[in-house]
């Protein structure tokens, strides 16, 4: 019971601080923003799931009814100094002890308990039942972007990064970010669902613990390195719907929004097909022989995606990130040094894997790194050699 009672404090809890910071997060927005937070938000957000909807009456039945105790103990205990004090003559009663008042101390607060526990326990079974979804998604948090990927149901196979909108990034770097209703919000690839349909998500991260949070949704679910949790939405309606990792996961843990779009049926379909055309045109042959221009510029934008964030668009890095340009693994002529890297990670997560990229997308930023600022290598690395290396 206390464990339950535990975890629905901590998600009430969480997304009445994440309705405050975001509302702060925004604050140079000039509107609300429909799905995410509202200007000097005060309340949990408008619910768009039924659970949410629980949550919101849960909250306040747990608000009153605590306010009542408060109003009434301290009502009685107010008036019980001021009525009986010393100064109008009354003297302190002597008393060993009261069977009927321990007795009804000890009913009263039980029943107070289990009134407070039925419908947490109710709410609490409900937010972890995750069978029969309609729709499976794994949600992968890295340092600092999520992943993507469709496991099973309509859409399955279809995998993705989802990471802060460049434009964002240059409005918060520039000091003096603009009105800007969705600020630090916006993303390049949201993740898109189906309205009315059950969708399953399991949380896990690549290198720290990470926190799966949408308001308007109802849930929070922390991503840990190496296990595997879960949680559930069914969206009552279609539109755009906000959140943020919700554990602290380093210095661009603000840059790590989610922007969840949910779609009618029809137009999730037509999504799911874009996606797959997509994924089949992206598909790269890794027995394809690159030549060194065409690897480098491919990698100059694999690098921008989801390098640049660390180790900086000039190569320099920054705080405990290494730099790249003029880095010994980068030059050395041992390119499988450098391969490893990416694949496996290093420094105890300090950089992490990067095997959701494919062969030739790692190929070809390891030879624009070896290739670009002071680095002249004239070294190239081959999509079949990164594919040999995976094995």
């Amino acid at each position: 019971m206390k464990s339950i009672s535990n975890k629905l404090t901590s998600l009430l809890l969480a997304a009445s601080a994440w309705a405050g910071t975001a509302a702060f997060t925004v604050a140079h927005a000039v509107n609300d923003l429909p799905g995410g937070p509202a200007v000097n938000q005060l309340n949990l957000h408008p619910p768009a799931t039924k659970i949410a909807e629980e949550l919101h009456w849960l909250h306040w039945f747990m608000l009153i009814l605590c306010a009542v105790i408060f109003v009434a103990v301290f009502s009685v205990m107010f008036y019980s100094i001021w009525k009986h004090r010393k100064s109008v003559g009354h003297k302190a009663a002597n008393f060993h002890e009261s069977v009927t008042v321990e007795i009804v101390w000890t009913i009263v607060p039980f029943i107070i308990v289990i009134l407070m526990a039925l419908p947490a326990t109710k709410m609490v079974v409900a937010m972890k039942d995750t069978s029969n979804a309609d729709l499976t998604i794994k949600a992968t948090g890295y340092q600092w972007k999520w992943g993507y990927d469709y496991l099973k149901g309509e859409g399955e196979g279809i995998g993705f990064l989802s990471t802060l909108d460049a434009s964002h990034r240059a409005m918060s770097e520039s000091g003096k970010p603009p009105a800007t209703d969705n600020y630090l919000l916006k993303v390049d690839n949201p993740l898109v669902v189906p309205v009315g349909k059950k969708v399953r998500i399991i949380t896990t991260a690549n290198d720290v613990i990470h926190a799966f949070m949408v308001p308007a949704f109802g849930i929070k679910q922390d991503a840990i390195p190496g296990f595997v949790r879960d949680t559930w939405f069914r969206a009552e309606k279609t539109g755009d719907f906000y959140g943020q990792c919700a554990e602290l996961c380093g210095k661009e843990h603000a840059y790590m929004p989610i922007h969840v779009k949910v779609l009618s049926a029809e137009d999730y379909s037509k999504w799911v097909d874009g996606e797959k055309k997509k994924l089949a045109a992206k598909a790269d042959d890794p027995n394809k022989v690159w030549t060194l221009d065409d690897l480098a510029k491919r990698g100059e934008k694999v690098y921008a995606a989801n390098c640049a964030a660390c180790h900086q668009a000039n190569g320099k890095g920054a705080g405990p990130i290494k730099p790249l340009d003029g880095a010994a693994v980068v030059l050395d002529e041992d390119k499988s040094k450098q391969i490893a890297v990416l694949l496996n990670g290093q420094n105890n997560g300090t950089m992490p894997s990067w095997k959701q990229l494919s062969d030739t997308e790692i190929a070809a930023v390891i030879t624009y790194t070896k290739n670009n600022w002071s680095n002249k290598t004239g070294q190239l690395v081959q999509p079949a050699e990164v594919k040999t290396a995976r094995k």
